[in-house]
């Protein structure tokens, strides 16, 4: 019985189409929810780390006083968690895939802006007026 069942789905399979795409020739569907890699806009970043805690194969490293944000893209799972956690929303969501790498690397690296520095305010709301001497 099993013997019928198994000739059935061979014939069925040498008429028809196969079921994958042919990636390289017919390029795959992209929309709106398609994740591919992280991208950053370094003026944006205050270096908060919420995306290096929110991380969970710790790809992204902020580091404070060098003022830098990197990732290694070979750990990124793109699940997009740093992407939902960013408070200035500098990071983004490309839908665009990375080329394939062939070495070790993946390394991303960028001088962000950091933290504004607030400026002093009065108690009545106005900026306090510098004393020049």
């Amino acid at each position: 019985m099993t013997f019928f069942q198994m000739t059935k789905t061979v014939i069925k399979n040498l008429f028809s189409r196969p079921a994958t795409l042919m990636y390289p020739a017919k390029p795959a569907k992209k929309t709106n929810l398609t994740r591919g890699h992280v991208s950053i806009k370094p003026e944006g970043c205050i270096t908060c780390r919420s995306c290096q805690r929110k991380c969970p194969t710790q790809a992204i490293c902020v580091e404070v006083k060098e003022k830098t944000w990197q990732i290694d893209q070979m750990r990124c799972v793109v699940c997009s968690a740093c992407v939902e956690v960013c408070p200035t929303k500098c990071l983004t969501m490309e839908t665009q895939y990375r080329p394939a790498m062939t070495a070790r690397g993946g390394l991303d690296k960028y001088a962000v802006a950091g933290p504004k520095k607030k400026e002093p305010v009065a108690a009545d709301g106005t900026k306090p007026v510098e004393k020049k001497e």
